[in-house]
């Protein structure tokens, strides 16, 4: 049975069809190689054939090999007339080959993919200069079709390469960053945050959905939920941990999270994330509650979909992206921004973080505007969890993870939004 094709491997197999009935030969193919072995990934031929996709033989004996290295023409009309040729294993299998044309299939930036071939099995003298140049332009045509497909394996090569041998050492270094009530200017949490190799140059966010593109996204995600969690008996307050809508919906995640204290845990889902399936998500969201886990929408600001995570999830927490935060105490637009999304969150019953505060000045204007706690390289940069403050309260496994949501405010006097000095 013929293994199901993709449209790529479709797509060659009718400019093989077109090789084979230009050329009058029963059978054409595109090969693969990869330096050991020729790899027959789409064959085409109306006969019953011992040759089928997906079929190998060593390449260094094959006929596209001799052909590559000069040993042969690359038409050959009688391979009978070539005495190395009858030598090679295509000439002697059950169907054997007596007539063959063989070109490169190269890529855009010259790499040799493999080879485009017909052949057939009785010899054909009218096979000239004329079927090489058609071999020629079909061969091109499709190193079109399958470009994409060979760079998009190389991504996918390349970032398993990297992240395999993470994953075997079990998840990526977790660092801590204090999570800090404005009002009091002490610790109440943290945020778990992942750290991969710098010389990746890659930035979280960008790794994990990487990881998600290639299927080890789930698996990456749960240990680094897993070292976050480690945290926990070093750390007082709450632990911040983020989690991909996708993530949070498997068994895995579940009997993880349902080990943990659950009154200790913020888990965070970014507005950058899609969901595809809010009545699951929220059956999943709602054991976790009961664990006495809390919620989070993140990012916000930075989009559009994470209004439409707020209304759907009715989330505890609601972290106003870095965008909207940096330069608060400069920009008008942004203090209005801001001043607006803690009206919402409020009336929602949602307290109110600010990551990526930065300077003083934006501290001041953010908690004039009532937002409830920061977090940024103001208060302290990521790092273990021997350099964080302890926190206020003397028993964080009964504190409550935020401060309560305050009572409707007035509305806030421009003039009490502080601006910065240097402005």
């Amino acid at each position: 049975m013929r293994r199901q094709r993709s449209a790529e491997q479709q797509q060659v197999a009718e400019l093989l069809r077109t090789a084979r009935e230009s050329l009058g030969l029963p059978l054409a193919f595109l090969s693969r190689l990869d330096g050991r072995t020729q790899h027959l990934e789409v064959m085409d031929s109306p006969l019953p054939m011992v040759y089928k996709d997906g079929n190998t033989q060593d390449q260094g004996t094959s006929l596209c090999q001799a052909i590559l290295d000069k040993k042969l023409p690359a038409v050959i009309p009688d391979l009978r007339r070539h005495p190395e040729a009858m030598e090679l294993p295509a000439a002697k299998f059950p169907r054997h080959i007596r007539s063959y044309v063989s070109v490169p299939v190269t890529l855009s930036d010259g790499t040799l993919y493999g080879t485009f071939c017909a052949a057939g099995f009785t010899a054909d003298r009218n096979l000239g200069k004329r079927d090489r140049n058609l071999m020629e332009v079909l061969a091109r045509a499709a190193a079109l079709v399958i470009e994409p497909k060979v760079h998009e394996q190389a991504r996918r090569d390349e970032i398993e390469a990297r992240l395999l041998p993470v994953i075997r050492e079990g998840g990526p270094l977790v660092v801590l960053q204090p999570i800090v009530d404005l009002k009091t200017g002490r610790r109440v949490g943290a945020e778990a945050l992942s750290r991969f190799p710098k010389e990746w140059g890659k930035a979280p966010d960008v790794v994990f959905a990487e990881a998600h593109s290639v299927g080890l996204g789930h698996v990456l995600e749960l240990l680094a939920l897993e070292r976050a969690a480690e945290h926990l008996d070093r750390v007082g307050g709450y632990v911040s941990m983020n989690a991909s809508p996708s993530t949070l919906l498997t068994p895995e995640c579940a009997e993880l999270l349902g080990r943990l204290p659950g009154r200790r845990i913020l888990l965070e889902l970014s507005e950058h994330d899609q969901v595809d399936d809010y009545e699951a998500l929220g059956v999943a969201l709602a054991g976790m509650r009961e664990h006495g886990m809390q919620l989070a929408i993140d990012d916000v600001g930075a989009g559009f979909s994470s209004l439409r995570h707020i209304v759907l999830t009715s989330p505890d927490v609601i972290k106003l992206d870095r965008s909207i935060v940096d330069g608060v105490a400069r920009e008008s637009v942004l203090t209005t921004l801001v001043r607006s999304l803690v009206d919402f969150a409020h009336s929602c019953g949602a307290r109110v973080v600010a990551e990526g505060v930065e300077t003083e000045a934006d501290a001041r204007t953010l908690l004039a505007l009532e937002v409830d706690a920061g977090q940024g390289w103001h208060f302290g940069r990521p790092g273990p969890a021997e350099a964080l403050e302890p926190v206020a309260e003397e028993d964080p496994d009964v504190a409550p993870v935020l401060p309560p949501v305050p009572e409707p405010r007035a509305a806030v006097d421009d003039a009490a939004v502080s601006r910065s000095p240097d402005r």
